[in-house]
C-alpha cells in the first residue's frame, strides 16, 4: 500500500483532546481535514506524525505545547484602560473579542481579567502552553 510522505495531500479524521481527556476539537460529523503534509498547514507535531501511515491506519499522537500552539507568551497579555473599550462590548472573563493591530490586521483576544480600572486581554492562542493528544485516522492520500 501507499504510505504518506511529505508533499502528499491527505485527509484525516481526528479528535483532539487535552491530557485531562477533554475534547477541544473533532472532525466527527464533518468532512475530514484535508491538507498537504509538510507544508505547515497544521501544527508541526501532527504534521510529522503522518509520514509512513497508510489509508485506514489509526494513530494516537501526543504533542507537547512547543510542537502545537507554542508556549504561553506573557507579552501577548495586555491590560487596557476600561474606558478605552466601548460600553456596548461585554467584558466578562472568557469573552472573545476582535482587536485591530496597527497595520489593520484582525487579532482575536480573550478577556482574562476585569477590574474597575482595567481589562486584561490575552492574544495567545487558546491552546498555547497546553500539551495535546490527537486520535487520527488516515482516510485518503491524494
Amino acid at each position: 500500500m501507499t504510505q504518506v510522505k511529505a508533499g502528499d495531500t491527505v485527509a484525516i479524521h481526528y479528535t483532539g483532546t487535552l491530557l485531562d481527556g477533554s475534547t477541544f476539537d473533532s472532525s466527527e460529523g464533518r468532512e475530514p481535514l484535508e491538507f498537504v503534509v509538510g507544508s505547515g498547514q497544521i501544527i508541526p507535531g501532527l504534521d510529522v506524525a503522518l509520514p509512513g501511515m497508510e489509508v485506514g491506519d489509526n494513530k494516537i499522537v501526543k504533542i507537547g505545547s512547543d510542537d502545537a500552539y507554542g508556549p504561553l507568551n506573557p507579552e501577548m497579555r495586555q491590560a487596557v484602560p476600561r474606558e478605552g473599550i466601548p460600553a456596548d462590548i461585554p467584558l466578562e472573563v472568557g469573552t472573545q473579542l476582535q482587536m485591530q493591530t496597527p497595520d489593520g490586521q484582525a487579532m482575536p483576544v480573550t478577556v482574562v481579567e476585569v477590574d474597575d480600572a482595567t481589562v486584561t486581554l490575552d492574544a495567545n492562542h487558546p491552546l498555547a502552553g497546553k500539551d495535546l493528544q490527537f486520535d487520527i485516522k488516515l482516510v485518503k492520500i491524494a
